[in-house]
């Protein structure tokens, strides 16, 4: 067995975004690592979304979202943002409250963006199944760390009033 390797929380997440299941691996959690990994091939294969994201950054937008199959790429925001946040939780300090609130908003709102990816122009511009769901991301995280920036503060100020 491997020894763990201690990974920072940028680096973590990073491996994550890269592909996930690779921090958990890179810190010697093999199975779950591993199993990341499969289920985001898995998904990825059966989404076509490595062909869907070529197709987008070529431009053809529209050719992408006819040829996603949306039932099973819908899983993948969820699986990523979770491997994302496992690999930061692994690396964060234990005291660290509430990590996974930005982590599930931006897995909740890409899924959103999926589902209205077919319908959304802007500028009478198709922005397609892979651009408008990573832009998505930006209001999720942004309502993630507001939601948990007032339950700290609100756990707080309850904290003080108790001593």
């Amino acid at each position: 067995m491997g020894i763990m390797k201690r990974l920072d929380k940028l680096e973590a997440v990073l491996w994550s975004v890269a592909l996930p299941g690779f921090s958990q691996l890179l810190s010697g959690q093999f199975l779950k690592g591993a199993l990341l990994v499969l289920l985001e091939f898995l998904i990825n294969v059966q989404s076509n979304f490595n062909e869907a994201i070529m197709l987008s950054f070529l431009g053809e937008t529209r050719r992408a979202a006819e040829i996603i199959d949306y039932q099973w790429l819908m899983f993948y925001p969820c699986l990523y943002m979770f491997a994302m946040w496992d690999a930061y939780r692994s690396a964060m300090r234990e005291e660290e409250e509430m990590s996974y609130l930005p982590f599930a908003f931006g897995a909740y709102f890409i899924t959103v963006g999926l589902m209205y990816s077919v319908k959304v122009e802007v500028f009478g511009v198709f922005i397609g199944p892979i651009f408008f769901p990573m832009l998505s991301l930006l209001p999720g995280l942004g309502i993630g760390f507001i939601i948990r920036m007032i339950i700290m503060k609100s756990r707080k100020k309850a904290r003080r009033r108790a001593v």
